[in-house]
């Protein structure tokens, strides 16, 4: 019969032991399939003492012996028990070595502190106090060892193997997809605008941007499986040696790194973006890519009227509706001029401009230099109150709660309505009461830019009458005029060609078309206030009506201005009040 210990090392595929020599007080570690057992058998074993073959094996100290060192091993030991049997014969067990400080003793315990094997008597003696531990615990440790050299060599290294390439294969793809997006990037690039370019340059930003940091991230990732292969290759190595050790203190000093290995770096989750592209009838263009959006509406491209109009309704309210009536207390209502969001200059027929919050407050007011009332107000792209002075041929600006003159007409001719351009420049209606003519001349400074009267054929654009201009630009450079003596709205292009002419006919209103002042908003459509009829016109930037706002109470309506939240603000002329309307999406 075996005992419990040596039957495990029996019976076990893999035979793992301890071998006490008298050369050294360690631990051999020797390991053994029963293969290699039955292999060595038939092949020359050498002698443990010299490099004799072996014939002999002693099961006590587990050592094999040749002929002539049987004896010198006995009388070498001759105070221990000893138990020579033919090699074939021998029996494999685990074995502790004899305590180099105490002849006849045992060590089954090893000192952490001393790093050494202790008897019992060295444990109560100069060990007394040190940390040991039980020598039958290496070899627990040690077939832990070979499990988890097992563990790394057969199925974590090839699982890093694999993951490396799924890595490698994502790296190909990725770098695949970009080079994708960068020519469908430039495909669309030449159906935009040559005004887009800052828009692709983002795109190209953000692209080069999210592909660096993308590859970047799988590089990282993929570098450090890789690099963990060697390590662990090299840890294979290292356990296979420590396997084959008889040094007891590397195999006590074993630090594990199964879990290490173990803990594989989670997977870079890749999303790799696309770029969406939309075309809404051939009008407006929109763009995205991740997080970033782009819209460009196109304002100078001519295109069929009812894709236009289309395009233009879907932006518009199903009803517009009022937000809010602002009582102002000015008499006769007629000029209204947004600032921001919230407020607005008004005007009427005195010499005062009041700046009125949406709330219904007074936030400010300016006394003008007007012998009777201002003509017309307007602001410049900086905030600056402008007005015009019929009586004195003037245009002045207010600075600082100061009044300075911009622009004195000529001669003859007075200035009516303003409209100050994106460019800076001013355009200024003006009219000559004595021969009834109109015409809008744009100022740069003090310097007349441009004048626009007379069309290709040298026939006046504007009819002849008692009523001035009223003006606006369009975000497309057209100058949208309302000629009242004509009934109707006159639209020109920046050079001051003719585009079209609005009567008010399409809207089918039941009294004749009154226009009034004109706004344009943000996407280039054409709202006119028309006095006689209690509503609103509102025309694409190519003359086409969409609809007309009619259900806000609008009485008597002249005054109009954009703010830069999309609503209108409108001015009723005899109840000074201003109505605050939501017309768009």
């Amino acid at each position: 019969m075996h005992s419990p210990i040596e039957s495990d090392l029996v019976l076990v595929s893999r035979v793992e032991f301890m071998v006490c020599t008298p050369r050294r007080q360690s631990i051999q570690l020797l390991p053994y399939t029963m293969a290699t057992l039955t292999t060595q058998a038939q092949e020359v074993i050498n002698c443990d003492l010299c490099v004799k073959p072996t014939y002999q094996f002693c099961n006590r100290c587990q050592l094999s012996l040749c002929v002539d060192c049987v004896g010198k091993h006995v009388d070498k030991l001759k105070y221990q028990p000893h138990d020579i049997v033919h090699f074939k014969d021998r029996k494999v067990r685990l074995y502790f070595p004899e305590c180099e400080f105490h002849p006849n003793k045992i060590c089954e315990a090893h000192c952490q502190q001393c790093d050494i094997p202790v008897c019992l008597k060295c444990i109560l003696g100069r060990h007394n106090g040190h940390k040991c531990i039980d020598l039958s615990g290496i070899f627990t440790k040690k077939k832990d060892i070979e499990k988890e050299t097992q563990e790394i060599e057969s199925t974590i290294i090839p699982l890093y193997r694999k993951k490396n390439e799924e890595s490698v294969s994502k790296l190909s793809i990725t770098m695949a997809k970009f080079d994708e997006l960068e020519i469908e990037k430039e495909k669309h690039r030449r159906f935009w605008h040559k005004e887009v370019d800052s828009i692709f340059n983002k795109i190209s930003s953000l692209i080069k941007s999210m592909k660096e940091n993308h590859m970047a991230a799988l590089k990282s990732y993929q570098c450090e499986i890789k690099n963990r292969i060697p390590g662990m290759i090299k840890t294979v190595q290292q356990n296979k040696e420590l396997l084959n050790s008889k040094k007891m203190s590397e195999v006590t000093n074993y630090k594990s790194k199964l879990e290490e290995y173990r803990n594989m770096p989670a997977d870079i989750d890749v999303k790799l973006p696309s770029l969406k592209t939309n075309t809404v009838q051939g009008r407006e263009l929109s763009l995205e890519l991740g997080e970033y959006k782009a819209s460009l509406t196109k304002t100078t491209l001519s295109c069929q009227a009812d894709e236009a109009s289309y395009t233009t309704l879907q932006k518009l309210l199903d009803q517009a509706k009022s937000i809010t009536t602002i009582p102002t207390g000015v008499d006769s209502l007629y000029n209204v001029a947004c600032v921001g969001v919230d407020e607005a200059w008004v005007s009427g027929e005195d010499k005062t401009i009041k700046r009125v919050h949406i709330n219904g407050s007074i936030q400010n007011t300016v006394t003008t230099t007007c012998k009777t009332w201002p003509n017309a107000i307007t602001v410049t792209t900086q905030g600056e109150l402008v007005y015009s002075d019929h009586p004195n041929r003037t245009v002045n600006i207010v600075r600082h709660g100061r009044t300075e003159t911009l622009i004195t007409t000529p001669q003859g001719w007075h200035p009516g309505r303003l409209c100050c351009a994106k460019s800076g420049d001013i355009l200024v209606t003006m009219y000559d009461t004595g021969k009834g003519k109109n015409k809008i001349v744009r100022y740069q400074g003090h310097t007349v830019k441009q004048e626009i009267d007379r069309d290709e054929d040298g026939k006046p654009i504007y009819k002849g009458g008692k009523y001035p201009l009223r003006v606006v630009e369009n975000n497309n450079g057209d100058i949208c005029a309302s000629d009242s003596n004509a009934k109707a709205v006159v639209v020109v292009d920046k050079s001051g060609k003719v585009r079209f002419r609005y009567d008010g006919t399409p809207a089918n209103r039941k009294e004749s078309f009154n226009p009034g002042h004109t706004a344009t908003d943000s996407i280039g459509q054409i709202i006119v206030t028309d006095y006689n009829n209690a509503c609103l016109h509102i025309l694409d930037q190519n003359g086409e009506f969409l609809r007309c706002v009619d259900n806000c109470g609008l009485d008597n309506p002249n005054g109009l201005s954009v703010d830069s939240e999309g609503r209108l603000w409108v001015g009723l002329v005899h109840s000074g009040e201003v109505k605050v309307i939501q017309y768009m999406k």
